[in-house]
């Protein structure tokens, strides 16, 4: 079925509610996704983020990328309350991410990597650390059809990142430390540090590279 028939059917279906999220395994997350370019139209495009939004909320995630809902097209939705400790918002540089969509995505490493663990709604329960670049130049289109290109650092950037890689058929434990790999029982009881540094002494993976 075409992306277009494919939208449109779960639009009917899921109208201004969540959708059932993709699990690893389904081929659409290993998609590159098709670029939007015009080909659902305004409203087809406006109704398909308002599903990938109420998907989010309900997880609740901090991203939703089309694939994870079964669209194989580029376009995904951040956002980030970041209900965090003081001290681990320092050590991440997690802050308050309004929520926003992004379009065609794209981005360039502007920093050196660091690694956080970090985990997928479409992998629940595990998390692993991934070496990400710290700071990225992050390009994409809103639904006004205005291209942007902003910096950003920390959290944000990791989101950004993980989302688009979404759009190219890559899903986190593509780039993971796999000796870093938990559930997040085991992360909540022994690795709930503001870094990986302790689990990565013990458990023999890079925290940096």
């Amino acid at each position: 079925m075409e992306t277009t028939a494919l939208v449109a059917e779960l639009v009917e279906k899921y109208r201004g509610g969540p959708a059932p999220l993709v699990q690893v395994g389904d081929p659409v997350l290993r998609q590159v996704a098709e670029p939007v370019a015009g080909q659902l139209g305004a409203e087809l495009l406006g109704e398909l983020v308002e599903i990938l939004f109420a998907t989010m909320r309900a997880a609740p995630g901090v991203g939703v990328a089309a694939p994870q809902i079964g669209i194989p097209l580029r376009v995904a939705v951040l956002g980030d309350p970041a209900e965090v400790s003081e001290e681990v918002a320092v050590a991440r540089g997690r802050r308050p991410l309004p929520e926003f969509v992004i379009v065609n995505p794209e981005y360039t490493a502007d920093a050196d990597e660091i690694g956080f663990y970090e985990g997928c709604l479409s992998m629940p329960g595990y998390q692993a650390v991934v070496h990400r670049p710290e700071s990225v130049l992050a390009t994409y289109t809103d639904l006004d059809g205005v291209r942007h290109t902003d910096r950003l650092t920390g959290w944000p950037a990791r989101i950004f990142q993980h989302e688009t890689d979404h759009l190219a058929g890559i899903v986190y434990l593509d780039k993971a430390q796999t000796r870093s790999v938990t559930t997040n029982d085991t992360l909540k009881e022994r690795w709930g540090q503001p870094t990986p540094a302790a689990a990565a002494q013990a458990l023999g993976f890079a925290q940096n590279p």
